[in-house]
């Protein structure tokens, strides 16, 4: 067997630092190497979690820089390209910020060589994640049912490699009713997910030991091993648990999600809401909701004045107003009542960890997992 590399991205979320807990505790085997993205312009709270995390994992993680900092004259690697793109500042729409700082050096870093990487994605969310590019990086996502990414599950079960997939399955003794839940054509009303959701709902781990057989002889890295511990693999874990592991180890959440109280008053009576960081990345990370550049403003007063530095000759973080102004006592108190008024009307908002959920599902998941 060849050698196959195994990576976790550290991206000072709660998602990536917990995966790397459950795995350091549920797989100690995986020599798994760890790596962060550093721009240079995280909060400390992130780098406080890493060097926590080191700790635990008994391993340094990997700090990756988009440029040689040897030769940036004392400029963090965001000031770097910021010059380069003249000031432009990145955006939604324009995230240049995701590509030069955290993409480009992990694909860089990530080499030739066959390499497993592991994402934080939780079985609560529904969505992939950034997957490489390069043919020799394969996704797995522990904290899911479905511990495969969307290529691989088209590579299994689509109609032109189905064939093969029954023929192992039938070797490996499947019974007929999970045989049929492969077989079954895929059409109008009958999508690849409903057909996945079915088989995973049937029995997880039987196709999870089918998924790596038909790997064997592909491209896939995964296929390249003898055995694979994951494919036993049948937790499904959500927020709670992400929470439950981080502060059942002792490296604990990360400072930023913790809610802190705001007043505000309402027909002359003072009522308390609470607000927190929803994501790691860049303290003046533009998908951050105005409560939490006023949660910035307040808790890391230097950090604002320094985001509020960077708008000039027209460029903002926001489209709708500058920093400056977001600032004015008038604004701040609309904006911690309209938070207040929207945290308190919908139902669903039963603890803090709701109000995390609310807005990490925008974002770069590159950047907060």
């Amino acid at each position: 067997m060849g050698t196959v590399k195994h990576v976790l991205g550290i991206s000072g979320g709660k998602d990536s630092a917990a995966l790397a807990l459950y795995l350091k505790d549920r797989h100690p085997d995986l020599d798994i190497e760890y790596y962060t993205c550093d721009t240079g312009r995280e909060l400390q709270e992130t780098y406080d979690l890493i060097d926590r995390l080191e700790g635990y994992l008994g391993k340094k993680i990997l700090k990756l820089h988009s440029v040689d900092l040897n030769n940036t004259m004392g400029e963090s690697p965001f000031d770097h390209f910021l010059q380069l793109y003249g000031g432009y500042l990145p955006s939604s729409n324009a995230r240049w910020c995701t590509k030069k700082l955290k993409l480009d050096p992990f694909e860089k870093y990530l080499g030739d060589l066959p390499t497993i990487s592991y994402v934080g994605i939780r079985g609560d969310e529904d969505r992939e994640g950034y997957i490489s590019k390069r043919k020799n990086v394969q996704s797995i996502f522990p904290f899911r049912k479905n511990i495969w990414s969307e290529d691989v599950i088209t590579y299994v079960l689509n109609a032109s490699g189905i064939n093969r997939t029954l023929e192992i399955a039938k070797s490996q003794g499947f019974d007929k009713q999970m045989l049929d839940l492969l077989g079954a054509p895929l059409g109008q009303g009958y999508s690849m997910n409903q057909k996945l959701n079915r088989i995973l709902d049937f029995d997880v781990k039987a196709f999870n030991k089918l998924v790596f057989q038909c790997l064997k002889g592909s491209p896939y890295p995964v296929g390249m091993l003898d055995s694979f511990a994951l494919i036993d693999n049948d937790e499904v874990l959500g927020i709670d648990d992400i929470f439950s592991i981080l502060r059942g180890s002792g490296v604990g959440v990360p400072a930023y999600y913790e809610p802190l109280e705001y007043e505000v008053e309402i027909d002359g009576e003072i009522h308390k809401g609470v607000y927190n960081r929803s994501r790691s990345g860049c303290f003046f990370c533009f998908f951050q909701q105005k409560i939490e550049w006023i949660w910035l403003f307040e808790r890391h007063p230097e950090l604002f004045a320094k985001a509020m530095e960077y708008e000039k000759d027209g460029y903002t973080w926001m489209d709708s107003e500058r920093l400056e102004e977001l600032c004015l006592p008038r604004r701040v108190k609309e904006i911690k009542l309209d938070h207040y008024k929207r945290s308190k009307s919908l139902s669903s908002f039963k603890n803090w960890k709701d109000l995390v959920l609310e807005s990490e599902g925008v974002g770069c998941a590159s950047c907060f997992i």
